[in-house]
């Protein structure tokens, strides 16, 4: 998708902070749902520069709305690491297609200092649900894939709608994998509520609280110049907080259970704390992980009020 200059849809325009020459427009970043361009406008006393992401497909309205309310959200508990987004909307030339503006910055593909994160990281998770329940305000993607964001009262019905969501796209990805659909059965049988109810009976309960959704090494970089983090491409939702390390299951990241164990350290855990890492490989929705926990929890739920009586 290229973008003339000179043709720059009306409604990208109205929205631009300034109303000065476009002096250049160059691609920059790029994914199988959207395209993103650096635009470059000079007036009388200064240049700025402006980052906008088009979205050319089916879902195109919601994805920009998606975006704009993650981030703008986002800018108001951590402003020192989000860029401010300045709008979203439709093209006036064609309704198919809409977009996402916001600033530019120049970013290096490095994580900031642990500590540095941890900080963004908790007040992004204190944030607590306006409604007290689980879910958000309007539907976000994680990547291409619609999370159903409508409210419920418990994270295991809300959590449960999302793992039902995920393998659906992957079956449709993989036509249809008898042994994927095997194991979510038994998974949705026996390892959710044995992992998830406990959050949310016997005495204990956990608070919706505001997620990051999409927290992994490409989503979280610093500022070429200042050095400052900043982290972008959300898929927010009001969840389970321990949600958020389920991109950091693996060595190869640089995010990595490195840092889960120094945010463990630091900021605690959900009770039982001691299947802590059993609830961030369920999220993780990792085939040979839920092969790992569907023999480590046979029994589902009977199996955990065996264990209590003894």
């Amino acid at each position: 998708m290229d973008i003339d200059t000179l043709t720059l849809d009306p409604a990208i325009v109205a929205a631009l902070p300034v109303q000065d020459q476009v002096v250049a427009i160059s691609k920059h970043g790029d994914t199988r749902w959207s395209t993103g361009y650096k635009i470059s406008i000079e007036d009388e006393e200064d240049d700025h520069e402006f980052f906008i992401k088009i979205l050319d497909r089916e879902e195109a309205k919601e994805l920009a709305e998606g975006e704009f309310e993650s981030m703008t959200l986002m800018h108001q508990l951590i402003p020192e690491a989000i860029v401010p987004p300045i709008a979203w909307g439709m093209f006036k030339t064609d309704n198919s297609k809409a977009f996402y503006l916001t600033y530019f910055r120049d970013l290096d593909k490095e994580h900031p200092p642990n500590d540095i994160l941890i900080r963004l990281i908790s007040k992004i998770h204190h944030k607590e649900s306006p409604t007290g329940k689980f879910g958000f305000h309007v539907p976000t993607f994680y990547g291409c894939r619609k999370v159903d964001n409508t409210w419920c009262e418990t994270w295991e019905e809300f959590f449960s709608r999302e793992l039902r969501s995920s393998i659906s796209f992957a079956q449709a990805v993989l036509q249809h994998n008898e042994e994927l659909e095997g194991l979510a059965k038994t998974l949705f049988d026996l390892v959710v509520p044995r992992l998830l109810r406990p959050l949310e009976t016997g005495g204990r309960s956990i608070k919706p609280q505001l997620v990051f959704g999409d927290l992994w090494d490409e989503n979280v970089q610093v500022d070429h110049r200042t050095r400052a983090a900043a982290l972008f491409d959300p898929c927010c939702f009001y969840g389970h907080f321990e949600f958020d390390f389920q991109c950091m299951t693996s060595d190869r990241y640089s995010l990595n259970h490195n840092f889960v164990n120094v945010y463990k350290e630091q900021m605690g855990v959900s009770e039982p704390a001691e299947e802590f890492d059993d609830r961030v490989a369920l999220y993780a929705l990792v085939k040979s992980e839920m092969k790992r926990l569907i023999k480590k929890y046979p029994d589902g739920l009977q199996g955990l009020e065996a264990k209590t009586t003894l």
